[in-house]
């Protein structure tokens, strides 16, 4: 049996794809793949890479986050732990699909007791009150949400009035969009006028957008030991080649008030008439 988190609760699923009478469907073991895919590719030495440079680009746009509460969005797992030990709340929310139920139950296993709280979500309804959190990251989720616009409005909701959210998403342009063996191949890429516009249509104002992951997404140890050299190059060297897009945006509340209309003033002049209704030049006397 295999576990699935839903409000604070422990649900019972069955096994998936044990034997070959099972009934489950095909593409619950498609999706299963595709998170185990995720996870293989993030254990490896150049996933090991990837997350280091990434790491490094996150904090230095969100340094600290002390006492605030974090929910991270789609694939999140190597990277909360960043803000883990000084935000008041850590949510890991996997958008995986039923696939990734048996994932997040052996993930559960293995992680320690201080790790982010985790739990399966849909990409377009989160299980989470209004206002309840001031940090949203989203990574391995826009690019392969089935609407992302709804995602988007779930995560502004969920946000607070001053929230922010940072979303890391495949560039339309870079190597990594291009390479099958890497899960940021997946999905639909984004160039930065694509971004911004889809932002500003889910009442999101954009403050700050950067490329990251000018390694190129090869395997080969001389690439992946001059990565940090290579990142550093590349942002003035090949800017257009960037892996993906980091973006910071701010919940924007004034987008979602409605706007005052001026109306215009008809002014009536009256007419004044005689005694009867009928004017006197007209009364046939």
């Amino acid at each position: 049996m295999t576990g699935e988190w839903r409000g604070g609760r422990h649900l019972e699923l069955p096994a998936i794809g044990r034997d070959r009478g099972s009934a489950a469907p095909c593409y619950i073991r498609t999706m299963l793949d595709d998170v185990q895919a995720v996870a293989d590719f993030y254990s490896s030495r150049r996933g090991r890479v990837a997350v280091q440079q990434l790491r490094r680009h996150l904090l230095r746009i969100w340094p600290d986050l002390a006492g605030q509460a974090v929910l991270g969005i789609g694939h999140a797992t190597p990277f909360l732990p960043l803000w883990q030990k000084r935000a008041l709340l850590c949510v890991d929310a996997s958008t995986g699909g039923a696939g990734s139920a048996a994932w997040l139950a052996r993930l559960a296993l293995r992680a320690p007791a201080a790790a982010p709280a985790r739990c399966l979500v849909q990409d377009d309804a989160l299980p989470f009150s209004d206002l309840a959190f001031d940090r949203v990251l989203m990574i391995h989720a826009l690019e392969s949400a089935t609407h992302a616009g709804d995602m988007l409005r779930a995560a502004w909701h969920a946000l607070r009035s001053d929230g922010r959210v940072l979303i890391v998403v495949p560039n339309r342009t870079g190597l990594w969009a291009h390479s099958e063996s890497t899960p940021f191949a997946d999905g639909t890429p984004y160039s930065t006028g694509r971004i911004e516009r889809l932002l500003a249509r889910c009442l999101f104002r954009v403050e700050r957008m950067q490329g990251a992951l000018y390694v190129p997404p090869t395997g080969l140890r001389p690439v992946l030991r001059a990565g940090s050299m290579l990142e550093a190059a590349g942002r003035y060297v090949t800017p257009r080649l960037a892996g993906v897009l980091v973006v910071e945006a701010v919940k924007d509340v004034y987008a979602a008030l409605p706007v005052a209309t001026t109306t215009r003033r008809v002014r009536i002049r009256p007419v004044l008439l005689p005694v009867g209704g009928v004017p006197a030049s007209r009364s046939g006397a």
